[in-house]
């Protein structure tokens, strides 16, 4: 008889989601969550159309990108993907917190850079098709703007957390 996981690796569960966001929750057997991601996953694509968008811009086709995808609905994709990625990394701490006799997590990790990835992402999906984007080359690929946005935004949200929040919420005595 198999015996259940005592461990879930944050990092695999974080890595699952980013393959396809619900994949993470699956690991940590959270079905009723991942298979609703896994739902909204398949909505949300189909209705941006990013298949097609991403498949555009990976060929430079960069009028038929910006005419095919639905940013009312690719706006939807950056909060839910960094959700997904962002839960199952927590959640598996949270597992990992509890099989050792712990009562769970009494924080969240990386709330900073998943945030940061999220505005970073919207901002660089809206503004891709601004004068800002038509200036510079580069800027104008829809799927790459959000990308290197979000990764810097990303980087700044964790900063922002780790030096800032997180500094404050540490007791006197450790601060000093």
């Amino acid at each position: 008889m198999r015996q259940s996981r005592k461990y879930r690796s944050p990092c695999a569960a974080m890595l699952w989601s980013l393959m396809l966001p619900g994949f993470g929750q699956l690991y940590n057997r959270d079905f009723v969550t991942g298979f609703a991601l896994i739902v909204l996953e398949i909505v949300i694509n189909v209705k941006s159309e990013l298949n097609q968008v991403l498949l555009y811009s990976f060929r430079g086709k960069l009028a038929e990108a910006h005419e095919i995808g639905d940013l009312g609905w690719g706006l939807f994709y950056p909060s839910f993907y960094a959700f997904a990625m962002w839960q199952a990394l927590n959640f598996a701490i949270d597992f990992n917190k509890k099989q050792q006799g712990n009562e769970g997590a009494t924080r969240t990790y990386l709330s900073g850079f998943f945030l940061g990835l999220v505005i970073g992402m919207d901002f660089g999906l809206f503004w891709h098709d601004s004068w800002i984007a038509d200036t510079v080359p580069l800027m104008d690929y829809p799927v790459f703007n959000g990308l290197l946005f979000g990764l810097v935004f990303a980087a700044i949200g964790h900063w922002l957390e780790k030096n800032l929040y997180r500094k404050n919420k540490r007791p006197k005595s450790i601060q000093e």
